[in-house]
């Protein structure tokens, strides 16, 4: 049976870590980093990251702000509260809570976050940033991954990595990232996706699988060879008759899979966290890069 990759475990432990430096920040009489969140509708999963992003907070000393919008906001108005957090000397990083309601240009929106101030690493500066193996903001989901095998000590260096999706968020800069000269990184990557042919004939053969697809329970034991290091990105409501009425699935069909793996993430409990944690891990590294922290 697999070891798990345990997401929450080593959540916490970076989070701690981060309290420790917050500590000290705060004893030197210094403002505590503050993190802002925007959110825009009433969609429940967002408000709920949106909470727990909160509690992150609290949990490692930072100040964080809300800024709820309703759905029928307009592009103008959120691009005025961008430009208002961009220029706040009390603000070190922001997020905009995705997706956004029809009317508003997402892809406008991410553009005119300040990169110094984009903690979920989404702006194009950060994105071609990391491409290029320079210092930035790394996407939360990818960071964390990269983290959790760091701190596994999961050899990467020459192994084959099939990433499954493509996704500005996770698949395309994980693919990236894996590649990169780096521990974790050096590995020989492939990006697989919906029109990739018998995806099985890639898993097969890969050391290491990260899915990233949102089709619960898509990856079956017998996709994966013996020894395999698996991570699971997906996370799908999946309707049960349980009184909550679902269950939480990932992408990997977690049973078969942890049979033959040699590590494997279990859903949930795995990526989510460190997910979180990442977010706080990159609002520390800008509060402490900025020039108005003092």
């Amino acid at each position: 049976m697999a070891e798990i990759l345990d997401g929450l475990k080593v959540s916490k432990e970076i989070k701690a870590e981060i309290k420790v430096e917050v500590d000290k920040i705060i004893a030197s009489k210094r403002r505590a980093p503050h993190l802002v969140a925007i959110l825009v509708g009433n969609n429940g999963a967002s408000k709920a990251y949106v909470n727990a992003k909160v509690k992150d907070c609290e949990e490692v000393g930072f100040q964080s702000s809300l800024v709820k919008f309703p759905s029928t906001v307009s592009e103008s108005e959120l691009l005025e509260k961008i430009d208002e957090l961009n220029k706040s000397k009390a603000v070190d990083g922001f997020i905009v809570q995705l997706p956004l309601p029809d009317q508003v240009d997402q892809e406008k929106i991410i553009n005119a976050i300040d990169p110094r101030k984009d903690v979920d690493g989404f702006h194009p500066t950060n994105f071609g940033k990391m491409a290029l193996e320079m210092d930035t903001f790394l996407p939360a989901t990818p960071f964390g991954i990269l983290t959790l095998l760091e701190r596994y000590n999961i050899e990467t260096k020459g192994k084959d990595c099939v990433i499954i999706g493509r996704s500005k968020i996770v698949g395309r800069p994980m693919s990236i990232l894996m590649g990169r000269k780096d521990f974790p990184g050096n590995s020989t990557v492939t990006l697989t996706h919906s029109y990739t042919k018998d995806i099985e004939e890639y898993t097969k053969k890969a050391d290491i699988v990260i899915t990233a697809l949102g089709d619960p329970h898509f990856l079956k034991g017998e996709m994966i060879k013996d020894g395999a290091v698996i991570v699971d990105v997906g996370i799908t409501r999946v309707d049960d008759e349980s009184p909550k009425g679902y269950y939480l699935a990932g992408d990997v069909d977690f049973d078969s899979c942890a049979e033959k793996a040699s590590w494997i993430t279990p859903v949930p409990g795995g990526v989510g966290p460190m997910t979180r944690a990442m977010l706080m891990k990159n609002t520390i590294i800008a509060y402490k890069t900025s020039v108005y922290n003092d």
